[in-house]
């Protein structure tokens, strides 16, 4: 993939870049691999805002991904790479052996043509999914399940990687792409290779409808509000915080106030990922 450089018609499109989509070989996706999304714009079921700045922003239909990959041993084609509204990777189509069709996660370097398949037995090529303990030390994975059989849940997003460091007893060591160094299953899986669409990360929007296309409604800074409505506000002109710490509009402490609470898990945890920072 490469970045697409806009020529400036408009001062939206002055330092506007986006996606070429080189890589999508199919505009049309997979009917029988879609759902319909309803919008709830940050609405719970009482229809009260629990979740701001959300609202709007084009139709989009979910993709059914497949983060199990537990057709084990049963080859399959890439059929297509697809854009997927939803995520910033792309996806694969898979057309198996046997004819069912499935989305996976696409990774770097993965074509159409190429032959994947999941299973202890399998290559360690992109796109294959294998037990960790079938991986050897050194490699680049993602969709890395954190219990057996849950399907993946970590490292998905675009240019994403984990490197498996070190196995001992039933438990690996993976760096995720944070630095934090944790403890996984040995019997969890693991596809090969870094998630595609590296230059995710590079693209500016250039204009705040984009963002609105994107349902993400606008944000208004504390210190713009009154007293009233932010503990930030108030004030002649500029003003500083002025109290201890950054707050929310409920006035709980924000801005890198760590709000992590499952302990259960923190055994599992062999470097934090706030390691060495100051």
């Amino acid at each position: 993939m490469s970045v697409k450089i806009y020529k400036p018609t408009t001062p939206g499109q002055r330092g506007m870049t986006g996606s070429s989509f080189e890589e999508i070989t199919k505009t049309k996706p997979e009917r029988s691999l879609l759902v319909s999304k309803s919008k709830k714009a940050g609405r719970n079921v009482y229809g009260r805002i629990t979740v701001r700045h959300q609202g709007g922003g084009s139709k989009q239909r979910v993709r059914i991904v497949d983060f199990k990959r537990s057709k084990i041993g049963i080859p399959a084609k890439v059929s297509a790479i697809e854009y997927d509204p939803k995520r910033t990777a792309r996806l694969a189509l898979l057309t198996y052996a046997d004819g069912e069709k499935t989305y996976i996660v696409a990774p770097q370097g993965l074509q159409v043509g190429d032959e994947v398949m999941s299973g202890p037995a399998a290559e360690i090529r992109a796109g294959n999914c294998l037990p960790i303990s079938a991986i050897p030390v050194g490699t680049m994975v993602h969709n890395v399940e954190i219990r057996e059989g849950a399907g993946g849940q970590l490292v998905r997003s675009a240019g994403a990687a984990a490197q498996l460091l070190a196995k001992e007893g039933e438990y690996a060591q993976v760096r995720m792409p944070s630095g934090e160094v944790r403890l996984i299953r040995q019997k969890c899986t693991a596809c090969i290779g870094q998630v595609g669409n590296l230059e995710h990360g590079q693209i500016k929007l250039g204009k705040a409808g984009r963002k609105r296309h994107m349902g993400i409604r606008p944000a208004v800074r504390g210190s713009a509000m009154t007293p009233r409505d932010h503990p930030h506000g108030g004030g002649e002109g500029r003003s500083p915080i002025g109290m201890p710490g950054p707050k929310s509009p409920w006035g709980k402490p924000t801005l890198g106030y760590k709000t992590r609470k499952n302990k259960s898990t923190d055994k599992y945890i062999v470097r934090s990922r706030n390691a060495g920072k100051r």
